[in-house]
């Protein structure tokens, strides 16, 4: 079933990305991810990795991965049951440091160091607003758009005014923008910065390799073949363009998810940062 008025294949692409996203922004589920990123462990020793989660917290989680299949639970015995990332969450890991770069970038800057983990959790936070992707997909695509075709498009079934208040949402957060009340809205550069992120997680989202976001057919960022030079003997080699590799059976991803964690983090939610970049 349509949820936009746009073509059925960038219709299907909003609806898996959408729904990638729901999976793994839930509070603390990407720590349950990295933390489980090595090798399979029991449960308790999963929960001393996660230990700011009471029990009653992190098992539901886990069975929510589990039914998403990011996480696999073996059971080797009565006794014995382990919970291990699958391929597919795997998959979803070269994916985080992308999100990484952009929020340095693009969020507000707090005044303390942040863990790489919140930039990702404020980030993803922001992707998942109502109706926030179709919006993006639309804003990238028409350029400047207007708030009541901008409805017709993204909820073609519903009272057209109902576009307000997630587009509003999106101005604040900085990803959205637009010159005043009955201007066109627009992708903001921090907005237009996320293509390699959303061109990633539409890869991963169809289950193609990463490196396949470059050609996404919205989002793509692929550099057009220049010219043939001249052949030059000491030519130096190009360093490689392509996003970091999926993780393969018996191999570890290229960086480490301790890498993700700059100091010890608190439980706590962070107080509202100053102005600055998108919302948090």
């Amino acid at each position: 079933m349509a949820i936009t008025a746009l073509p059925p294949d960038a219709d299907a692409d909003i609806a898996r990305v959408t729904e990638a996203l729901a999976m793994i922004t839930p509070r603390w589920n990407v720590r349950i991810l990295l933390a489980l990123s090595g090798p399979p462990l029991r449960y308790g020793e999963l929960a001393d990795k996660v230990s700011w989660l009471q029990n009653g917290q992190l098992h539901p989680k886990v069975s929510a991965l589990c039914d998403a299949g990011l996480v696999e639970r073996t059971e080797h015995t009565t006794r014995h049951v382990t919970y291990g990332i699958t391929e597919r969450g795997s998959a979803l890991l070269p994916i985080l440091p992308l999100i990484v770069t952009w929020a340095e970038e693009h969020l507000e800057k707090s005044d303390r160091p942040l863990p790489a983990i919140e930039h990702i959790e404020d980030s993803l936070t922001l992707l998942t607003r109502r109706h926030a992707a179709a919006i993006l997909w639309v804003l990238k695509s028409c350029k400047e758009v207007s708030g009541r075709v901008l409805a017709r498009i993204v909820m073609p079934s519903s009272d057209w005014t109902n576009i307000y208040p997630p587009l509003r949402q999106l101005v604040a957060d900085g990803l959205a923008d637009t010159d005043g009340n009955g201007r066109p809205y627009r992708l903001s550069a921090a907005g237009d910065a996320l293509g390699p992120v959303l061109g990633a997680l539409s890869a991963w989202s169809a289950g193609q390799p990463l490196d396949q976001a470059a050609d996404h057919p919205l989002w793509g960022q692929r550099q057009a073949k220049s010219k043939p030079r001249p052949w030059v003997s000491s030519q130096p080699r190009p360093a490689p363009t392509a996003l970091p590799p999926a993780r393969t059976t018996g191999t570890g991803p290229a960086w480490r998810s301790r890498d993700l964690f700059s100091h010890a983090t608190t439980s706590h939610p962070k107080a509202t940062l100053p102005a600055g970049g998108p919302r948090r």
